[in-house]
This record gives structure tokens, C-alpha cells and sequence, in this order.
């Protein structure tokens, strides 16, 4: 029996060619990862990995090719639309835009109550659900009476987060969470994540393009480049001893506060770029 809750085995995503006869987009090719009980695996790699692609086959938002996708030992990779909606209780996301993410002409009360409707809860069940929620995640009951402009990117991504734990999942599917906000509105929406997780035993898929995030919040790191990982193992190691070039150079392309540190990072990554470059 597995230790982990999520088991994603050899995971081949492709897309089909607008043009006739023109060769599958192989976005994933053969990717193999786990998220164990009430831990984080952070899922890192530049735009254009196949990161986010990874979450949307977990989702059931992206074909999946071959391999297998397992929840809980249950093969979830092939479920239809209606198996999807009863595993919402289990398995939730959070999106990169907490705008966006959230409907700009329902107020937040609405957006949080709609989750617990769709599972058959009663208004008067839900209202306290809700007013507990935002309490959770740090916000003030009457939140429940306002609109999604009326608060700022930090508190709109606390709204996701509180809509993402309506239900008590035991896995979230976290893409870019923090990647919209500004670094100090970051450190108190990871910390909050963090929080969570002790609270509840939650699970997170944390997908990122940067390592110094990843290292905040997981316990595991994949490191994915062109659709294959090329370096998996515990946080402290990925994220400060890097064995491989592509996680090297993620690891330098993380910003830091010192200018010249700055300025030294982006010199030895252009130097580790040409000596690939040159190698290849």
C-alpha cells in the first residue's frame, strides 16, 4: 500500500496539431511523482515545463495520454465529469490570479456559500462554515458582504484559500499561488498555507517557478524541465545543494534583496547557460 495520497506514474501528456497530419505536442513525457499524507511536494520549473500541465491532468482539466494519475489508490485519470464533482470534497485548487479566480459580481459570502450548496448543505450550516472560514484564513465576518475589487491581491488569495478549504480536502493543487503578489504579501500567504496544514493535515501540490518559495513550504521538491523531472528529492537538498544545471540556474534566477548579490546570481547563471550551451 502506498504512503503517499497522490501517485502520478509515468504521465504522458499530448495535444493534438491544429494543422493536418502534423506530430502530437507532447507536453509531459513519462512523469512520475507522489504526495504523501499531510505533506507538500513542490512541483518547480520555468514557464513552459508542463508544471501547470501537470496540475490540470490531476485536476481533470488536461487529456492525459497514458500512465496513471491514483488518489488514494483510486485511478482518477480517466474519471468522467460527474465522478470528478463527487471527489471535490477531497481534492481542491487554488489558481496563480486571486482575481480572476474568483466571480467579480458575486460578493464573497456568495462565492464561499456556492462550494457548500453544490454538497447539499444547509444555509444556516453554511453561514457558520463561512464565518468560520474567514476566520481561518484572517478576515473579518463581513467580508461575507463584499465584493471581490473591494479587497486587495493578499486578501482576494485568502478568499481563494478559504474557498479551497470549504469542503475539507485532503489534497490542494496550489499553481502559482503567491506568484501575483508582492514578496511581503507572499511571506504571510505561505505562512498562512503552513498554518493550515499543521491545523488540518492537508496535502499540497505546490507548483512554482521559484525555489526559494518552493523551499518555504514543502517538505519534497520535483524539479521539472521540458516535460521531464530532473531532480527529486528532500527541500533542504533540491533547494541549496542542487546536483543538476537546470535546478542550478533556477536557484540563481531567484531574486534577493542585496543588488550586488543580484548582479552575481545573474553572472553565474549566464556563465552556467554558456556552458551548456557549449557542452551541448
Amino acid at each position: 500500500m502506498s504512503e503517499n495520497l497522490l501517485d502520478v506514474t509515468d504521465l504522458v501528456v499530448e495535444y493534438k496539431p491544429k494543422k493536418f497530419r502534423a506530430k502530437p505536442n507532447r507536453v509531459l513525457h513519462g512523469v512520475s511523482l507522489g504526495v504523501p499524507v499531510g505533506k507538500t511536494l513542490g512541483l518547480v520549473g520555468e514557464s513552459g515545463s508542463g508544471k501547470t500541465t501537470i496540475g490540470r491532468a490531476i485536476l481533470g482539466l488536461a487529456p492525459v495520454t497514458s500512465g496513471s494519475i491514483r488518489f488514494d489508490e483510486r485511478e482518477i485519470s480517466k474519471l468522467g465529469r460527474r465522478a470528478r464533482q463527487g471527489m471535490s470534497g477531497d481534492l481542491q485548487v487554488i489558481f496563480q490570479d486571486p482575481y480572476t479566480s474568483l466571480n467579480p459580481a458575486m460578493e464573497i459570502g456568495a462565492i464561499l456559500a456556492e462550494p457548500l450548496g453544490a454538497r447539499g448543505v444547509s444555509r444556516g450550516d453554511a453561514q457558520r462554515r463561512i464565518t468560520g472560514l474567514l476566520d481561518r484564513v484572517g478576515l473579518p465576518a463581513d467580508s461575507v458582504n463584499r465584493m471581490p475589487s473591494e479587497f486587495s491581491g493578499g486578501q482576494r488569495q485568502r478568499v481563494a484559500i478559504a474557498r479551497a478549504l470549504a469542503l475539507d480536502p485532503r489534497l490542494i493543487v496550489c499553481d502559482e499561488p503567491v506568484s501575483a503578489l508582492d514578496l511581503t504579501t507572499q511571506a504571510r500567504v505561505l505562512d498562512l498555507l503552513l498554518e493550515i496544514q499543521r491545523d488540518t493535515g492537508v496535502a499540497y501540490l505546490f507548483i512554482s517557478h521559484d525555489l526559494d518559495v518552493v523551499h518555504h513550504v514543502s517538505h519534497e521538491v520535483a524539479v521539472l524541465y521540458r516535460g521531464d523531472i530532473v531532480e527529486h528529492g528532500s527541500a533542504a537538498q533540491v533547494t541549496r545543494e542542487p546536483r543538476h544545471p537546470y535546478t542550478q540556474r533556477l536557484l540563481l534566477a531567484s531574486p534577493v534583496p542585496d543588488p550586488q548579490q543580484q548582479r552575481e546570481r545573474r553572472a553565474q547563471r549566464h556563465a552556467l547557460a554558456a556552458a551548456e550551451t557549449s557542452a551541448a
